[in-house]
């Protein structure tokens, strides 16, 4: 089961989601009809960002959890800006 259906049932049973995802999968995320997705810039296996850098890490879990409070429509994506730097 893929995380797009994990979420889709949550939310069906009104648990609210955001799918944090690395922005090479915009394309078939886009396709998945989401709630709310979270691009980020970096590598697969690693959308947090580089390890060891807790700093990157809450921006991302702060822009995550900030889309899940100010989405007002379903299907929203937001890209977050910067770079994969380890």
């Amino acid at each position: 089961m893929s995380v797009g259906h994990v979420a889709r049932l949550m939310e069906a049973a009104g648990i609210a989601t955001v799918i944090v995802a690395s922005r090479v999968f915009r394309a078939q995320l886009k396709m998945m009809h989401l709630p709310r997705v979270l691009l980020t810039p970096h590598v697969m296996g690693r959308p947090l960002g580089p390890p060891g850098n807790p700093n990157r890490h809450h921006e991302v879990l702060t822009a995550a959890l900030t889309l899940l409070e100010t989405a007002s429509e379903a299907g929203t994506i937001v890209s977050l800006p910067g770079s994969y730097r380890p």
